[in-house]
């Protein structure tokens, strides 16, 4: 079992706490004007069904050892979805937590029968990357989609300290949330890793949009979703893409890229597959 982190557990609920909009949350809003965003600590104990005091000791780190009923209580009045719920959970230290040492050189250790599938997807955009976002594998036409996913490369920096995921992405904003969510909950379960450390204090130094997406505290991106990709060479591809983790490597994912069969992004992917594969 983990160590209660209560300073991550206490930030963690209030910035829960202070996203929680009243109106849908239940709460009436009352005489006068609300001085706090979202919720009132005492406002969240009543949905919660906990004294006031208690939920003040939990969020301030002082009380260490909420119980699993407690914290279920509290998902609910948060209105957290599972993903989030299992994170407050560990952070209380009642999971067990994925290798606390992080995960290290997770490029040198991916399972053999992995490897030999990127090798024979030589028509399917995929890419291997750990908890940093660290790019630790690609198949060719991954990184004929996007030059940034190619093994070495780190995503967030890609991101936020250059302009080239912007230009490529439509949608970048919601790519990059959800990226910083994905970093955000690998902190919380390593909180003294140095690398990550010194990964989040460069980008918050270097990007005020990074140190904005960190201190909304979302720690729950979806296993999938949809890219909107501008392609120089073969024009709009719309693409789903689909998160897997890597048995053995916690924070390691092999992500995959697929369009609807007969859509024009499918012609179009289909011509980039077809652009890498006729090159010598």
């Amino acid at each position: 079992m983990t160590a209660p982190s209560s300073p991550a557990l206490g930030a963690f609920l209030r910035t829960r706490r202070d996203a929680l909009d009243p109106d849908r949350a239940g709460v009436p809003a009352g005489p006068g004007r609300r001085r706090v965003p979202g919720l009132r600590r005492e406002e969240l104990a009543g949905l919660a069904g906990i004294s006031a005091d208690y939920y003040t000791r939990l969020e301030q780190g002082r009380d260490r050892n909420p119980s699993p009923e407690i914290l279920d209580a509290l998902a609910r009045a948060l209105s957290l979805d599972p993903a989030a719920t299992r994170h407050l959970h560990r952070l209380a230290g009642h999971l067990p937590a994925d290798d606390p040492a992080g995960p290290g050189d997770a490029a040198g250790r991916l399972p053999a029968g992995l490897r030999q599938l990127l090798t024979v997807w030589r028509d399917v955009p995929a890419v291997v990357r750990n908890a940093y976002l660290d790019v630790l594998a690609a198949t060719p036409p991954a990184t004929a989609l996007a030059p940034f996913y190619r093994p070495g490369v780190n995503l967030l920096r890609a991101a936020f300290l250059g302009d080239s995921v912007r230009r490529r992405y439509r949608n970048a904003p919601e790519l990059l949330a959800r990226a910083v969510a994905s970093l955000r909950a690998f902190a919380d379960e390593a909180p003294d890793d140095p690398r990550l450390r010194v990964l989040r204090d460069e980008l918050s130094a270097a990007s005020p949009q990074f140190r904005a997406l960190w201190e909304r505290y979302e720690v729950s991106p979806p296993p999938g979703g949809t890219l909107e990709i501008d392609h120089p060479s073969v024009g709009f591809l719309s693409l789903e893409y689909r998160r897997f983790g890597v048995p053995g490597l916690p924070g390691t994912l092999l992500v995959v890229h697929t369009a609807d069969p007969g859509t024009p992004s499918a012609a179009a992917l289909d011509r980039l597959v077809r652009e890498v594969t006729a090159r010598p």
